[in-house]
């Protein structure tokens, strides 16, 4: 999947390291570039959060697709695609039940391994970069004290180390092959079934954050554009955009 890597041992973030060399990369005529670090000193969470990045421990990448045939409205789908992938490889390769909190989280034992985000710039009507941001607790043994109720590694699910470099290409392969199904239709209606038989929101009740009210529902699975279906008390059912909102479980993280 990606023509070219590229590594540091320290970067801010590797989602802005991947923006500030996008230009070089078109120059190159690549259609992809993965850029992985050791630490990143500001790594980015969703709606502004920070994501703890210390050195040696954790995958810290960004998947650059450069000239994407992917129509803008339908670029934030591929967070989906790459959180299914995450949750693959490491079913794969570790053996570890992950699974999807929709809309950009991987879950393992109720807790967060894997965060995604991702980022797009428009030239005209088309897409000239979307970059997809990932960070994968690996090897971390210790949180902060506000993320131990959150946060969990594979290490910690195993109780073993795990190999870095084989998750990295593992998720790589996995994403390949469902970006792929993607551009097929430009949506998620061929990934959409094995995608809600990870999604630990499925069936369970939600609660829906939004800026100006707070409801709750009952996830139903997610539209073929990645929105997720929440059923109300009276039956229901609306589209939740991943964008507006954020989404818990009524009594858990989940």
């Amino acid at each position: 999947m990606a023509e070219k890597i590229f590594w540091r041992n320290s970067v801010d973030s590797t989602l802005t390291w991947a923006k500030e060399e996008a230009d070089f990369c078109l120059g190159e005529n690549l259609k992809s570039a993965l850029f992985l670090a050791d630490k990143q000193t500001a790594g980015k969470g969703r709606l502004g959060r920070v994501w703890n990045s210390p050195a040696g421990e954790n995958v810290y990448m960004t998947l650059l697709l450069l000239k994407p045939p992917v129509e803008p409205v339908k670029a934030s789908s591929l967070t989906l695609v790459m959180g299914l992938s995450v949750a693959q490889a490491v079913r794969d390769i570790t053996g570890i039940s992950a699974g999807i909190k929709w809309p950009n989280d991987v879950v393992a034992a109720g807790k967060k391994i894997c965060g995604i985000l991702t980022e797009m710039k428009i030239r005209g009507e088309k897409a000239e970069y979307v970059s997809i941001g990932v960070g994968i607790n690996m090897n971390q043994r210790e949180f902060p004290e506000e993320l131990q109720d959150k946060a969990t590694s594979l290490a910690l699910e195993l109780g073993c180390e795990v190999v870095r470099e084989e998750i990295t290409a593992g998720v790589v392969e996995r994403f390949e092959k469902n970006y792929e199904l993607f551009l097929e239709k430009q949506d998620l209606q061929s990934l959409r079934e094995e995608y809600e038989r990870l999604l630990l929101n499925k069936d369970r009740q939600v609660r829906i954050l939004e800026k100006e009210k707070e409801s709750i529902g009952i996830a139903r699975g997610i539209t073929p554009a990645g929105e997720l279906l929440v059923e109300d008390e009276n039956g229901a059912v609306r589209q939740v955009l991943s964008g507006e909102v954020s989404v818990r479980g009524l009594y858990s993280y989940v």
